[in-house]
Order: structure tokens, then sequence, then C-alpha cells
């Protein structure tokens, strides 16, 4: 069963040994855990529904609780101290087009809020309704979860947009194909999902952001039903799936979705390379990425994260022969770990592991085969279960990332750890605080920063603590002209850092092309765009 205040499934469990508990004590301070409200208790605070009665609803108490917020740090603070300023009015589970059809019309007939739900794994706020004086009804996907149509000589796979990573990779698998788009939310997270917020997969380097694979599709919107054709080019004005991709739900809900996939890979492997430091490392990944080193993925962690990864494994023995190791070879404490993958045919696979262990060989990169990567590997998609441990440990744990030119990419990466350290020394507390570079192109990469701290045991001086550290890490983060989002979408937490990278008139554009799909601003307002949204509830009145 899902977990109604957490990550994942409840039977699945990422252990925290006792020297990776000392470590973050260590780091942090004494840990202490504080006490969070029961299910029943939860429970007990959902207040009655608001919306008139409707076949395709449920208004079961249980149902709008799973469906009431997402997984940010803010959505956990809510739901674990039971301090939900709105809960869905209704959840809907539609299992075709037409479903999804009637729920719009009859919303538009009765004034009330649409949010569409794809695997609730939002860490920007993305599926939670906000305070209205309307219903708000939450419409589940999950059921839509199909593959519809499989173009075997054109390589296009049609599927209904609620279907999840895994029922995806194996309904393709079974005919010979992958998708190839891995988030770390794999797991959970939805096509629709992928497409409405612009995600990008742990191998997009080799299969391409969702931008790349998204080749059509269908979404319904108040406004009527907007087709998009699979077409493989097009010079005919501007491109609409544009207007789908990053969308959020504001413009309608995408049904089905064709999307380019490729055949199995005939060979895969994943590896790990030691560097002496930070801006060698990044050196090499920067040389493969402007060189068209034909890898699937580049992951490299600075030191912090370098350190931290090792220690936190649990396999104690072995980090300290490693460690000895790597210290008789000058790699020490400013070491850094990139893991690299390689993806396809046989003959191209060989070739993109000589090339890339080439390049890291010329930046003094330690080759040390696939045992890290294989470790990486299978712990992929369990890591976010780690959240869960630490919470209960008495850790609060956040991650943010942007995406800059190389030529800002250390200081941007600097300037965002100092922004979270001073943020949180207001209150006279330490963060551990770790990045790596998450995704690669010729012109730049994304910044991926992780942070922990200590929990507050108000949950109130918690939520500050983490307003504090976003406002400030946001801020450095649009100091130095990155994207607010490189693969987490804008949701609430982002929208008003918006227009630094859109602009005034950009925003208006997108709003008015908004107005156009939905006049009466049912769908999921407060999310991506603000302006306006404050207003909806005085218009329909």
């Amino acid at each position: 069963m899902r977990r109604w205040n957490g990550w994942g499934d409840s039977t699945t469990d990422y252990p925290l040994h006792e020297s990776g508990l000392r470590f973050l004590e260590a780091k942090l301070g004494p840990l202490t855990a504080h006490p969070d409200i029961t299910l029943e208790q939860a429970l007990a605070k959902v207040p009655d529904s608001r919306l008139p009665s409707h076949t395709q609803i449920t208004e079961e108490s249980q149902e709008r609780l799973f469906h009431a917020r997402g997984q940010s740090l803010p959505d956990w603070i809510a739901l674990r101290a039971g301090r939900l300023e709105a809960f869905p009015d209704g959840v809907a589970y539609p299992d075709s087009r037409q479903g999804v059809r009637e729920l719009l019309d009859w919303a538009y007939d009765k004034g009330a809020r649409l949010i569409a739900y794809g695997g609730g794994t939002s860490v920007v706020g993305h599926i939670n309704p906000l305070p209205s004086k309307r219903p708000v009804l939450s419409v589940d996907m999950g059921r839509m979860n199909r593959l519809v149509k499989l173009d075997e000589i054109s390589h296009l796979a049609t599927f209904e947009a609620g279907v999840n990573g895994p029922a995806i990779e194996q309904q393709l698998n079974a005919r010979g194909y992958t998708l190839g788009h891995f988030p770390q939310s794999f797991e959970l997270s939805t096509l629709g999902g992928w497409i409405a917020t612009r995600s990008s997969g742990q191998q997009s380097y080799y299969y391409g952001r969702i931008e790349d694979l998204f080749a059509g599709g269908e979404v319904e919107t108040p406004g009527g039903v907007l087709e998009l054709p699979p077409l493989p080019a097009s010079s005919a004005g501007p491109d609409l799936r544009q207007i789908v991709l990053g969308s959020e739900g504001r413009m309608g809900i995408i049904t089905h979705a064709a999307v380019r996939v490729r055949p199995l890979p005939e060979e895969e492997g994943f590896y790990g390379v030691f560097f002496h430091d930070w801006e060698s490392g990044a050196a090499a990944v920067r040389q493969m990425a402007q060189s068209g080193v034909p890898v699937s993925m580049l992951r490299l962690s600075n030191p912090i994260e370098t350190e931290t990864t090792l220690l936190l494994s649990g396999k104690d023995s072995l980090v300290r022969w490693a460690d000895r190791g790597l210290r008789l070879l000058a790699y020490n404490d400013q070491r850094c770990l990139l893991i690299f993958g390689v993806t396809g045919e046989r003959r191209t696979v060989g070739q993109a592991l000589r090339r890339a262990r080439a390049a890291c060989r010329a930046h003094g990169g330690l080759f040390t085969g696939q045992t890290i990567g294989k470790t990486w590997r299978k712990s992929r998609f369990l890591t976010p279960y780690l959240r869960n441990t630490l919470w209960e440990l008495g850790v609060a744990i956040d991650t943010v990332e942007t995406a800059v030119p190389w030529s800002r990419v250390d200081q941007t990466a600097e300037e965002m750890r100092q922004a979270l350290h001073q943020a949180l020394a207001a209150y006279n507390e330490r963060a551990h605080i770790f990045t790596h570079l998450s995704h690669v192109y010729p012109d730049g990469a994304s910044i991926y920063t992780t942070f922990l701290f200590r929990r507050a045991a108000d949950p109130d001086e918690l939520l500050e603590r983490w307003q504090s550290m976003k406002a400030a890490v946001s801020q450095a983060i649009i100091r130095n002209g990155g994207t607010i989002s490189h693969q987490h979408g804008v949701g609430r937490d982002h929208a008003p850092y918006l227009v630094a990278e859109k602009g005034t008139l950009g925003l208006e554009a997108i709003e008015a092309v908004r107005q156009s799909f939905d006049p009466k601003g049912l769908l999921n307002p407060g999310k991506l765009l603000i302006q306006g949204d404050d207003h909806v509830d005085a218009r329909m009145a």
C-alpha cells in the first residue's frame, strides 16, 4: 500500500546504518525524533465535501487525503502535522477520454475546479488544492494506463496518459522496445505528468528529455479537444506541443500521448571514475559533452556528495579499504566521483566506453570499472525512500536544481551552497549540503543540490526555516541567470520566480493562451501562473 504521508510503498524501506547516523549527527548535531499525527487523526480533519454527487466521483475521506498533497517538504510538514489548508472535495478516476470530457463539462457547468493528478510525486506543489470558495475535484488518471498503439515501422507508441513508468516499460519491453525515460520518481510518476512538467530522465543524454520524446497526443480542455498529430517535423506555424509541455494542467488534461520509442539496447553499463577534484571532473564531463562522446548518462558528484554517498552506503569495511586505496593514489579529501553510462548497440557502446575513458584519463580520472555503477543502478529508484528514514530520525531533506552555462556552473553552485548555509545559520542550525551535475549539455549543465537539516519540534518553525532557505537559494539562482527549474517544474513554489526567466510580456502571453483554453480559470489555479488567479472566485461568484 502506498504511504499516505511519505514516499512510495509502505512495505519498502531504506535503512540507515549506525555509521550513517553517527555521520549525520557529526554534521548536524544530536538528532531528535518528533511524533507525527496518525492516519486516523488526519482523516478526522477532512471536512465535508462541497461537491454535488456524481457517478464518477468519490467523496471518501481517505481518498481525498491521499490526493491532498504531493512530495515536497512543505507537503510532508502539512501532512504529518495535520495542518493542511485545503482538501479536494472529491476524487474522480476516469477510465477513458469520454470520462475526462464528462468531468470537464460537468465542472464547467458547476463552477468546480479541477486538478489533474498523475503519480502524486510533485515536489513543488503542482497538485495541491488551494483554499477556494469553489469545490475542488482531483482527477486521478491512474486508470488510463494502457498502450493504445505501437507503430513498429515509425517507432511511435501511443499511451493513455495516466500510465506510470514501470507500466510503460513493461508494455514496451514485451514488444522489444523502451521509452528510456527514467526520472528518480520513475516508480510512481506518469507519462502525462512528465509532459506537463517537462521532466528529464536520468539517461536523457541518450534517450532525450520528455520534449524530445513527446511526438503528439490529445488534450481535453474546457474549450474542446486539442489534437496534436505526431508529425516528424512541421513548419506550419508555432508548435502547439510546446503549449502542452510544461503546462502543469493549466491548459487542459492530457489523455493520450504518442512518444518516440527505441528498440531495447543490446548492451548497457554504468561505470565509476574518481577525480582528484571538482575542477578536473567538471573539465572531463564538459569535454565529453562538447565533443559528442555517445554516453547515456554523466553524473558528477562534488567532494561532499562523494563522501556522503560512500558513508551512507552502510558498507563500512569496503568504504575503509576504498578510502585507503584512493589516498595511496593521491585521491584525497577533494576527490569527486563520476558515474557514467553507455547504452545502445555493442559496437557503439564499445566506442563510447573507450572515448569516455580516454577523456577521463586526460583529466586525471581513475577508472574503477562497474562495481560502483552497478550499485548506483540497483538503488537509483530506492534512494527516495531514505527521506522516510531520515524524517523519522529527526532530519528534513530537500533538493533544489537549476541549469546554467558552463561559464557559470562553479559560481552558481557555490552561491547556492552559501545561500542555504546562511539562511539556516540565522536559526543557529547547521545544514549538510552537497551537489552533483545531474545532466550535461554542450553549453551548460544542471546543478542539483541536496540539503539536510534538523527538524524543529514545532512544524511552523520547520516550515519557516525551509521557506527562508528556499527563498535564499532561489534568489541566488536568479542572480546567476539560472532557470528556476531544470526538471521539477514550476508548480506553486517556483511561480514567484518565473518572471525572471520569462519576462512580464512572456507571462502575459502564456496567460492569454491559458484563457483561450480555460476562460473560467477552472484548471489547477495558482500553479505556474499566479497573476489573475486570486480573483478567479470573484469572477465566478
